[in-house]
């Protein structure tokens, strides 16, 4: 019964906000991802994150989507086929932020990755969503910047309030 009432909010939420100014529209996508994730690994807000800082990004999301758009120098983790040989180059000890679109699937990368030993893994609150809209460059696969951010789908697609949506 909690997830049917999860998937109704999430569901009908957008469609009432749309006709909302931003920071309603914002608090409304931060209530949603307060409610989706489960907060069980440390999280990071994109003006929280330091500029000198060397990170090690990981990205989430399905393969198609990460071409589209990344955050720069961001290494494509995937989820439903994530396998740790992919981050095996990866110091347990570096600084690891991993993000998806919103940031409920990249939590639970994150989860694995702290499972396995990684000591210092955080995830990325709001996700890509959340970087485009802080006006945060992304790069296409040949590593140059970029507008386009796939959105995933068009309901998901009104949280992304900046940048060029591709749903292919």
């Amino acid at each position: 019964m909690i997830w049917l009432v999860k998937i109704s909010f999430f569901v009908f939420m957008p469609f009432t906000i749309l006709a909302q100014d931003i920071s309603k529209k914002e608090k409304g996508f931060n209530k949603m991802l307060d409610l989706m994730l489960s907060h069980s690994v440390e999280e990071v807000g994109v003006s929280e994150i330091p500029k000198d800082k060397s990170i090690v990004w990981l990205d989430a999301r399905e393969r198609n989507e990460f071409e589209v758009s990344k955050i720069e120098e961001a290494v494509w983790v995937g989820y439903d086929d994530f396998d740790l040989t992919r981050v095996s180059n990866i110091s347990k000890d570096e600084e690891v932020i991993v993000y998806c679109s919103i940031g409920y699937i990249s939590e639970k990368i994150a989860e694995r990755l702290k499972q396995e030993g990684y000591k210092n893994v955080k995830n990325l609150y709001g996700g890509i969503f959340s970087w485009v809209n802080h006006d945060k460059k992304v790069y296409d696969s040949t590593g140059l910047e970029t507008k386009k951010v796939h959105a995933y789908s068009r309901l998901w697609g009104v949280w992304l309030e900046k940048g060029e949506k591709v749903y292919k």
